[in-house]
């Protein structure tokens, strides 16, 4: 079974598009459309890598992240954002998060990140 990959976007497109590329990729893909839902992923099936928007109505994305990370400090994120928010992104990485990627991302880009972070065990 491959490695487990949460997206978490509020933008139906993203998710999809980004499950798509990561289920052929050989990831084992979850999504969320929320925080709620992303939370409830991290509990109950321990993903090894979060591709976060963090834009989402709601919960935003750093308190996604500080949920997250109280639930498993180790847990590996990924940020997604549409606006140029310096201050969210410093947060976000004083938080813990690996990297960052700005809409709209390159999907190269992205996935040469999600191997270098979450490479698939061929064992």
């Amino acid at each position: 079974m491959g490695e487990k990959l949460l997206i978490v976007d509020d933008q139906f497109g993203i998710r999809i598009l980004l499950n798509e590329v990561f289920q052929k990729e050989g990831y084992k893909t979850f999504q969320a459309a929320n925080g709620i839902q992303a939370l409830d992923i991290v509990t109950n099936q321990a993903p090894d890598l979060v591709l976060l928007d963090m834009k989402i109505p709601g919960m935003d994305g750093i308190e996604i992240l500080k949920r997250m990370k109280k639930l498993n400090p180790d847990i590996r994120v990924i940020i997604m954002t549409a606006y140029g928010e310096l201050d969210m992104i410093q947060e976000a990485k004083d938080l813990g998060a690996l990297t960052h990627f700005a809409k709209p991302f390159d999907i190269d880009d992205m996935r040469k990140a999600v191997r270098q972070y979450l490479p698939i065990k061929t064992s």
